[in-house]
């Protein structure tokens, strides 16, 4: 059996929002058993809150929105990956502004957040979510799947036309050591050709070349951390949207899948699970 944790102290970190290009505090606070992950918008009158879960989720443009009320917060992923992948249960979140900071673009600043917080053991079990049979979201060419795996392992491949890209393969068992190596300090990817549009609709307005992976027609515009630097940012993504599921066991198995797809299968799993401690 596995104990329930939270953080051991409060701790802050302040930055721009990716997409808002908004200055920005979190602050991560110790909680309560059965808590689970949740976000206060301590800018807005009476700091509403909105739970990291699945059903709370309102739109994956670009990155992973969560609203409830008056709450709401975008681009959650790269932060809910560390907690997932750090086994962290219950936090509160206190946030000023609409987005959690970019920090670099990958979830190493988090971790090591959560780390200077230190990890400390509740007096409740764990809930384990894990499949008792293969789920799968298909749009076109693109899948992900989970198969039942007594662990969280993360297969992934992806394709890009872009020609430093293209097919890139990641195959990863997760777990808080590996996840610090291999996946935490990939960060997120953008192209020179997608930046106007991007900030047309209001996005990608704090991206820099700081914060991302820039990629223009031929070259790459920021010195890589991995030659497959895109593959390990996605399996990233992918452990922060079905963190929206809770604590997910078994064999995930993706082709080109994203945020729409990641978050279906997290309330897929919800709907088709088997509870285990």
């Amino acid at each position: 059996m596995q104990h329930q944790t939270t953080i051991g102290k409060t701790v802050t970190y302040t930055g721009i929002g990716l997409h808002s290009g908004q200055d920005v505090t979190i602050r991560l606070n110790p909680a309560p058993i059965d808590t689970g992950i949740v976000f206060a918008r301590v800018d807005l009158p009476g700091a509403p809150q909105v739970a990291a879960k699945a059903s709370n989720v309102t739109s994956t443009m670009r990155a992973t929105t969560l609203e409830s009320g008056n709450a709401k917060v975008f681009t959650v992923e790269h932060l809910l990956a560390a907690f997932s992948a750090m086994m962290v249960d219950n936090c509160i979140i206190e946030i000023d502004s609409v987005e959690p900071p970019v920090a670099d673009g990958s979830s190493m600043p988090f971790v090591e957040l959560i780390q200077q917080a230190g990890i400390i053991k509740q007096d409740a079990i764990r809930k384990i979510l894990a499949v008792s049979a293969e789920q799968t979201i298909r749009h076109e060419d693109k899948f992900i799947t989970i198969l039942p795996y007594n662990g969280l392992r993360i297969t992934f491949t992806s394709i890009n036309s872009h020609p430093l890209l293209g097919v890139q393969f990641g195959d990863y068992e997760i777990t808080p050591e590996t996840f610090i190596k291999e996946i935490a300090p990939a960060r997120t990817i953008g192209f020179m050709h997608e930046v106007e549009a991007l900030k047309a609709q209001g996005l990608a307005l704090g991206g820099s070349l700081e914060n991302a992976v820039v990629y223009d027609a031929e070259n790459v515009l920021t010195p890589l951390r991995f030659s497959d630097e895109l593959v390990r940012h996605k399996i990233l993504d992918v452990i922060g949207d079905l963190a929206l599921a809770g604590c997910v066991r078994g064999h995930i198995i993706a082709v080109k899948s994203g945020h729409t797809l990641n978050t279906a299968l997290a309330n897929k799993i919800l709907a088709n699970i088997i509870e285990t401690v």
